[in-house]
């Protein structure tokens, strides 16, 4: 199973500077639940991104053109087909995590979509996710709004599988 897991505001935004918009803290215990003992696909960027490295607990498949790269802890692929084609391998189920490029070319392959859906605008982003053709994809699960206590910020949780 291909999997998308995403936090996005209400203009589509994730990212701005090669880092996350929004830093909820259930929403990254809830990202660290669904993807422990399963397997990761991302860009080389989104790798670069994270502050220690590869995720412990989790197989880390990372996306690059960059010829001869090599990252402790990761396998590289030069292209997307073949990292999700390593991916089927396991462990568990595959997740896409990032960056736009690499979630614009996967979504009309995922099987399903893990959302954090915050209620906030940021002016500055300067990354978001494609567009979700409602005709494609059905509400699975869906929880009431919740706010995080540390920012404010009010955000729920969507799960979408296609239809």
């Amino acid at each position: 199973m291909l999997s998308i897991i995403v936090a996005i505001d209400r203009d589509g935004a994730i990212g701005r500077g090669g880092d996350l918009l929004y830093r909820i803290s259930e929403d990254l215990k809830r990202f660290k639940t669904l993807t422990m003992g399963n397997t990761l696909i991302m860009g080389r960027r989104t790798f670069d991104s994270l502050p220690r490295g590869p995720l412990p607990g989790r197989r880390n498949i990372v996306v690059s053109r960059r010829e001869g790269l090599t990252i402790e802890g990761a396998e590289v692929y030069p292209t997307l087909e073949s990292a999700i084609s390593a991916a089927a391998d396991g462990p568990g189920d595959a997740f896409v995590i990032g960056g736009a490029e690499i979630y614009r070319q996967t979504l009309a392959a995922a099987d399903r979509l893990y959302l954090t859906l915050i209620d906030a605008s940021s002016p500055d982003a300067d990354t978001f996710f494609p567009s979700i053709d409602p005709e494609e994809w059905q509400v699975d699960e869906q929880e009431d709004e919740r706010v995080d206590p540390k920012s404010g910020l009010c955000y729920r949780y969507v799960n979408l599988k296609r239809t």
